[in-house]
């Protein structure tokens, strides 16, 4: 099925069956994973767009608990240190992703250990003729509908390989928060006891601005960010505490008339930092009678993927709303295709 021939329902479909890939990724095995059992200086994961929010998630979790640096690549080229003591992921749900292609190319003349994730493709044809292994992920979603599929088979391969801890058990808890979310989120619930469908009509008629801080929220605000753009085709802009502080809240003086036309979401968790906490109360304070409106959304559950997941998925289906709202099919990505078709030529 062409990506351009899905609908608004197909989205829907897509965001309601989250929790179900979640689910699926804890049946995978890595047979392979004996070979990548060996003492890398860093893991460089390389992928553009819905491909590459899995390796935000991995960033952000594996810098409170792993003992290398995560580095996610978002370019043709590879950073100068990669070589024979790289772990390298390549992310790309199509497997044609021309960035990721290029990436991995560089990746195998510096002698890197490969891994690839994706649905097949290029990539999955590239990386069967080089020998390197490959997890592959089913193939019938919109890659920005795939988080599930495009985070978690990489989390619990570096967990098999001893890079991270903990990953199956939270992504169980994950798949349960994700369940009951949907309850409340899914488009069979109306607008009094929908918060997504609520946050859409307050998005509406603005300009959103995302704000998280660094840490779980950070990849959250990102992934809010880019899907008001995907699915809503409206701008949308994320920014962290603190550095936010430290420049952008000194922008919210002039002009006035755009300023009116802007709504901030606050996403806050358990685990901000105490100071942190304090700066989003004094920065609300400092806006709020500046702009539309100022929105704080908080994490659910106990842990980190089951909290930073809680966020994210509000973040989806309000997007999706937020379509609706303006009349729009969510689904398809028409400016982007049209992009890499004048690419192509």
């Amino acid at each position: 099925m062409e990506v351009t021939t899905l609908t608004a329902e197909h989205m829907m479909e897509f965001l309601y069956g989250l929790p179900d890939q979640f689910a699926d990724s804890l049946d995978m095995t890595f047979d392979f994973a004996g070979e990548y059992r060996k003492p890398f200086q860093n893991i460089v994961i390389s992928g553009l767009g819905g491909s590459a929010i899995g390796g935000d998630i991995v960033r952000t979790l594996a810098a409170g608990r792993a003992p290398l640096p995560v580095v996610v690549n978002r370019d043709y080229n590879l950073p100068a240190f990669v070589n024979q003591n790289t772990l390298f992921v390549a992310v790309s749900y199509s497997g044609n992703t021309e960035e990721t292609l290029s990436a991995y190319q560089q990746a195998r003349e510096k002698r890197a250990a490969v891994v690839c994730l994706t649905s097949g493709g290029k990539l999955a044809q590239m990386a069967a003729s080089d020998g390197y292994p490959v997890i592959k992920v089913p193939g019938n979603l919109v890659p920005r509908a795939a988080t599930g599929y495009l985070f978690a088979p990489l989390a619990l391969f570096l967990e098999e390989i001893g890079l991270l801890d903990n990953v199956r058990g939270e992504i169980e808890e994950t798949v349960q928060v994700l369940k009951e979310q949907r309850e409340i989120l899914n488009p069979q619930v109306n607008l009094p006891d929908n918060p997504a469908r609520q946050l859409a009509q307050k998005l509406k008629d603005s300009i959103p601005v995302i704000w998280g801080s660094s840490g779980l929220t950070e990849a959250a605000a990102l992934r809010w960010k880019a899907q008001i753009n995907e699915n809503a085709k409206s701008p949308a802009y994320y920014n962290l505490f603190p550095e936010l502080n430290h420049n952008e809240i000194v922008g919210f003086e002039v002009p006035a008339q755009l300023l009116a036309h802007m709504a901030v979401v606050i996403l806050r968790d358990q685990g901000d930092h105490p100071q942190v906490q304090k700066r989003m109360a004094i920065t609300r304070q400092i806006i709020e009678s500046r702009v539309k409106e100022v929105v704080e959304v908080s994490s659910q559950g106990q842990s980190f993927l089951a909290r930073f997941y809680s966020l994210v998925y509000l973040g989806d289906y309000t997007s999706v709303y937020l379509a609706h709202e303006y009349g729009i099919n969510p689904t398809p990505v028409q400016v982007i295709d049209y992009l890499k078709a004048e690419l192509a030529k």
